[in-house]
Order: structure tokens, then C-alpha cells, then sequence
């Protein structure tokens, strides 16, 4: 526990920029909505295959937050990672189940967080509304 604490410190002293700290956690906690509000459109659309636009999609907006929008989603896209891993280890008894999606969906991840587009991803027939 308190290598994972003196982790999320110095990613946090590495992250804020010239702008201080209130402009960076305003930006964190912006880009987490961004992320928090890509997940809700995922399960109001309840479409095949769109796990990965929408992880596009909510980095992406997050990026466009600032330097505190990209530290979320690294931290929260992170943290997904491993539990899902863990919850598919030790509670659901499979060792490598769900391993290809988890690593096609960090590569759309990444692909937002980079600020590139995220409709590289969006599935054939997904409502426009998404």
C-alpha cells in the first residue's frame, strides 16, 4: 500500500506543469468525467464491439483536458487493467481470459490519449448520438 501511495505522489509531482496545482486537479477531475461519461454512453448504447470507441473516446476527451486530463486516464485505465486481471484471476478462476480484448482495448486507449481520433474505432451502426 505505500508503494502504491509514493506512485500516485510522484506521478503527481511529475505531472503538474507550469499551471500549479489547482489547474491540474481541475483538469483531473474533468478528464475523469470525460472518462466517467464515455463509460455511461457505452452502457446506454449496449452495441457490440464498441468497448473500444468509447475507451478512445473518453482518453481522447481527457487529453484534450491538459496535463491532470491525461494523468487521470493513465491512473484510471491503469487501475481498470489490473483488476479486471485480478477479478479474472482469483474471483472468476481464468487465468488469460479476456486478455486480447483488454490489450485491443489499451491500444484504443493509448490511440485517444495520443489525440488522435477516435472514430477510427466506432463501430459500423453505432447511433450518432454516441
Amino acid at each position: 500500500m505505500r508503494l502504491v501511495t509514493i506512485l500516485v505522489f510522484c506521478s503527481l509531482l511529475m505531472g503538474v506543469g507550469g499551471d500549479g496545482w489547482y489547474s491540474f486537479f481541475k483538469e483531473a477531475v474533468q478528464g475523469t468525467w470525460d472518462l466517467w461519461r464515455a463509460y455511461r454512453d457505452n452502457l446506454e448504447a449496449n452495441y457490440p464491439n464498441s468497448d473500444r470507441f468509447f475507451s478512445a473516446r473518453g482518453n481522447f476527451e481527457a487529453q484534450q483536458r491538459g496535463a491532470g486530463g491525461i494523468w487521470a486516464a493513465k491512473i484510471i485505465s491503469t487501475s481498470r487493467k489490473y483488476f479486471q486481471g485480478l477479478l479474472n484471476r482469483y474471483y472468476f478462476g481464468m487465468k488469460n481470459y479476456g486478455m486480447e480484448s483488454l490489450e485491443s482495448i489499451r491500444e484504443a486507449e493509448e490511440w485517444g490519449r495520443s489525440g488522435k481520433n477516435p472514430n477510427h474505432f466506432r463501430p459500423q451502426g453505432l447511433p450518432e448520438k454516441f
